[in-house]
């Protein structure tokens, strides 16, 4: 037996624990010996032991096992994962059964053979360490199903804002009416979609996400659609498309504002007969999906200006959900922060234990332009790179500038962040009306929504 595992034994005759010490110094790490039962409640409080070696008569009653039961019961109360190996001179075949039906493991008979009972704590010892990885286990499961049983386990914020959002998913969520759901990057939209699927009579059925401006229009239908073996070169086998693959459950369309004209033609045409026909087919095939579209795009203003079917729009926005930015919801950074801080202070290892109250300042005077996300990265820099077990406000590199409209020197010269910044401003100030937007940065709105996409605004 290798030398591991701390053991009690309780037993009112010294010579009887001498022997154990002597026994079991070699083999375990730890023998503790105790001649006083009282003493037990104390002891188990001071530490942990794997194995409990417990006498079965002491002076109360000396032949009957009755106060070593009672022992046995206070001790199951006080650890209910306990190990207990009842010693007896008075062993028989009825009292180890007793025993064991107690709460005991095993039933050791004085005088003992050394050997088997080595054998014996060894498989006690085995079991103590199966039953505190099995608690291990259970804490974490009930860990989980607590975090997957909150509707909105993903979101971190209490703010109003925030609030409203939560509303708005839980009087949707039920319903398979279509969702459109718009932010800027980094506002938490594919939460939002998976939020809605979690809390809906779909949620046992798959998920999928497609993010919409990262397939080509050559490849929109096959990769939507599916495709036929052979019907194109490239096509080797028949392939079912994201609507096929989505069927009975969630589908979710990222970034649906990025879609040419014919590519919302031929999507608005699936969803409203509810069916999909393969490239290289002509067999029409059913679909059955919740759809859930999401855009950080101006997508009303577009379908004013023709850039965004007006029919299209309808379809995907039975329900509207609108983030709000980061900057809209200062309150909920210091949330963010915390939970963001323990996240990455675990994953590296670092021993990092809050910010500094200017450092939480900084980052609430902010504007955040990238949102969440930004946010998240700032903090997993600032893990990654301190020294400390506090965060100052230097850790947090942030792109602080200064409009030259403000009278004040720029802080940064990156003309990519200053238009940026210039964009967003104008944009807030024309209530996102693109052609208003165009016109008062002297830009045609075709060059305007190339800035846009290429800055994720």
């Amino acid at each position: 037996m290798s030398k591991f595992g701390k053991i009690l034994a309780i037993d009112d005759n010294e010579d009887i624990l001498f022997s154990l010490k002597l026994l079991l110094k070699n083999h375990v790490e730890t023998i503790h010996t105790e001649i006083n039962p009282d003493r037990i409640p104390g002891l188990l409080e001071q530490g942990n032991f794997d194995v409990i070696l417990l006498d079965m008569n002491f002076t109360r009653d000396m032949i009957g096992g009755q106060e070593g039961f009672y022992w046995l019961k206070k001790i199951l109360e006080l650890d209910p994962s306990a190990v207990v190996i009842f010693i007896t001179a008075y062993g028989d075949v009825e009292r180890a059964v007793k025993a064991i039906k107690a709460g005991a493991v095993d039933f050791v008979l004085k005088p003992w053979q050394n050997a088997k009972l080595l054998a014996t704590i060894s498989s006690a010892l085995k079991l103590r360490n199966s039953l505190i990885e099995a608690d291990k286990l259970r804490q974490t499961r009930n860990e989980l199903c607590k975090k997957l049983d909150q509707p909105f386990h993903d979101f971190i914020g209490d703010s109003a804002e925030m609030y409203k959002v939560y509303n708005i998913i839980q009087k949707v969520a039920a319903t398979d009416a279509s969702v459109l759901v718009l932010g800027e990057n980094g506002t938490g939209k594919e939460l939002v979609a998976r939020a809605l699927h979690r809390n809906s009579t779909r949620r046992n059925d798959v998920f999928l996400s497609v993010d919409l401006g990262s397939i080509s229009e050559t490849l929109f239908e096959s990769e939507l659609f599916g495709h036929m073996k052979g019907s194109f070169t490239d096509a080797k086998k028949d392939k079912p498309g994201r609507f096929e693959v989505a069927t009975g459950g969630t589908l979710f369309l990222d970034e649906i504002g990025n879609l040419s004209l014919p590519l919302q033609s031929k999507l608005l045409t699936a969803i409203e007969k509810q069916e999909v026909t393969r490239v290289g087919s002509n067999k029409s095939r059913p679909i059955d999906i919740r759809l859930i579209c999401a855009t950080n795009m101006p997508i009303y203003q577009m379908a004013k200006e023709g850039n965004f079917r007006q029919d299209l729009l309808y379809r995907i926005n039975t329900v509207e959900i609108m983030l709000p930015l980061l900057s809209e919801r200062i309150d909920d950074i210091p949330l963010l922060v915390d939970h963001f801080l323990q996240q990455f202070a675990h994953k590296y290892k670092k021993n990092i234990k809050g910010v500094t109250s200017s450092a939480m300042k900084k980052l609430r005077q902010y504007n955040w332009p990238g949102n969440v996300r930004e946010l998240q990265h700032a903090v997993e820099r600032a893990v990654i790179l301190s020294e400390s077990k506090i965060l100052q406000p230097n850790d947090f590199m942030l792109k602080t500038r200064q409009s030259a409209g403000d009278g004040g020197a720029l802080s940064t010269y990156n003309i990519e962040d200053i238009e940026r910044d210039v964009i967003q401003r104008v944009l807030r100030k024309s209530n996102g009306n693109v052609s208003q937007a165009a016109q008062e940065l002297g830009l045609t709105r075709a060059s305007l929504y190339r800035r846009l996409e290429k800055y994720g605004l």
